[in-house]
């Protein structure tokens, strides 16, 4: 049974920040590409970052760029989101998400993990 369980969620201020995991089990994590959506309230989920299998590429939206980093580590098969200089409107909870390319009903998703971030 494939399980993505993240964590590092929380309440922190303006400017501040805060690490993201996705731990996954049930899965060759190093087959998937990972990628992090956020979804604030009335809005639709969002691509936040996202980094291939063998982490050679990144990409991210433009409005986390030079705040964001995701990395990866396969052999803990866990992915990261290092979020620095957070805003308010970084305020969502945050999805993390597998894809195996090749065989594409092989996506899944974790139960997220709030940020909140005070102004």
């Amino acid at each position: 049974q494939v399980q993505l369980v993240e964590s590092g969620g929380g309440l922190v201020q303006s400017g501040g920040s805060l690490r993201l995991s996705c731990a996954a089990s049930g899965v060759t994590f190093s087959s998937y590409a990972m990628s992090w959506y956020r979804q604030a309230p009335g809005k639709e989920r969002e691509l936040v970052a996202r980094i291939t299998n063998t982490a050679d590429t990144t990409n991210y939206a433009d409005s986390v760029k030079g705040r964001f980093t995701i990395s990866r580590d396969n052999a803990k098969s866990t992915v990261y989101l290092q979020m620095n200089n957070l805003k308010p409107e970084d305020t969502a909870v945050y999805y993390c998400n597998a894809k195996y390319r090749p065989i594409p009903r092989y996506n899944y998703w974790g139960q997220g993990t709030q940020v909140t971030v005070s102004s």
